[in-house]
């Protein structure tokens, strides 16, 4: 059976008009013994609730933050903020090159949560003052909190509660980190759907590596780091839900959109990697992608690397 994170369990929103939805414990605690993970039922039976049953909302809101705050942490020892401009410094030159006119261009953070990698290019100004940066989330205690630290930082960057795809000004570039794994089946696809039918050039989701040894450093990690026992299951499960490269890949080849991976399985020391990037581009893009990359284009790898793999 698949295992479930609780995080996404405890939380519900309805997807019309963006509003909470009350979460009963007891079905939560049945989904969890029903994919097989008493570990995890025990955890949510721990959480509060009202004489209904009925989680409560602002403990439920306190323990995501708290969670999110630790994985802030992960996010700075992995340098997801270096990592992320070393490839969309040269997508944004690419960008500039074949459109010809200048910005403002928007790059959207989906699925924001504290809106750590928006704050960090924010405040780093590394893709320049021509580049608006938005965070968006469905939670909005997580996008409260991030607009908080951002005001805190002084930064010039903005945090949305709603669906980064209905956004009333069209996002240029389309981001996210731990992202992807929440996404199973058809809502993957449906996913980068959404985003080569919007007006956006490009864009780049960094994921968990599927490695065989990435369940094991996550456990290592998440129990080493983590306080609550809710982060250090999610970690876990996270990583053993990471997509393949074959499946990242099929997923995104929807129509006007040219995916490939940056630093594929089998390419790189497993031991190394924890999170890698599919990205898409309109076509046209790819060339001076891959002239703005330099030498580092040959990591880029679309579809066909897969089937030379096989043979």
């Amino acid at each position: 059976m698949h295992r479930l994170e609780i995080s996404d369990l405890i939380t519900a929103i309805d997807p019309h008009d963006g509003h909470r939805i009350p979460v009963r414990r007891a079905e939560v605690i049945q989904r969890l013994r029903e994919s097989g993970d008493e570990r995890a039922a025990v955890i949510v039976a721990g959480l509060p609730a009202d004489r209904d049953g009925v989680l409560d909302p602002h403990a439920v809101d306190r323990l995501l933050i708290s969670v999110h705050t630790e994985l802030q942490r992960l996010s700075e020892e992995l340098r997801i903020g270096e990592r992320l401009v070393h490839l969309l410094g040269p997508l944004f030159t690419a960008i500039r090159t074949t459109t010809g006119q200048p910005g403002p261009y928007r790059l959207v953070d989906v699925g924001c949560g504290l809106g750590y990698a928006v704050r960090w290019l924010a405040a780093t100004n590394a893709l320049g003052a021509d580049v608006e940066l938005v965070g968006v989330d469905l939670d909005a205690a997580l996008v409260g909190e991030a607009d908080r630290l951002a005001r805190a930082e002084g930064l010039g960057c903005r945090f949305v509660h709603g669906n980064a795809f209905d956004l009333p000004e069209a996002a240029t570039v389309y981001i996210s980190t731990g992202v992807l794994h929440h996404f199973r089946g058809a809502a993957l696809a449906e996913f980068f759907q959404a985003q080569a039918a919007s007006p956006a050039q490009a864009f780049c989701h960094f994921d968990i590596a599927a490695t065989r040894l990435a369940p094991i450093g996550a456990r290592v990690f998440h129990r080493a780091r983590m306080r609550h026992p809710l982060g250090r299951h999610d970690g876990v499960v996270s990583a053993q839900r990471a997509h393949s490269d074959e499946t990242l890949l099929r997923a995104a080849a929807v129509p006007g959109i040219r995916p490939l991976l940056y630093e594929p399985r089998g390419a790189v020391n497993p031991f190394c990697t924890t999170l890698r990037p599919v990205i898409g581009v309109r076509p046209h893009l790819e060339a001076p992608l891959r002239q703005a990359l330099g030498r580092a284009a040959r990591r880029l790898v679309g579809p066909e690397h897969l089937a030379e793999a096989v043979r």
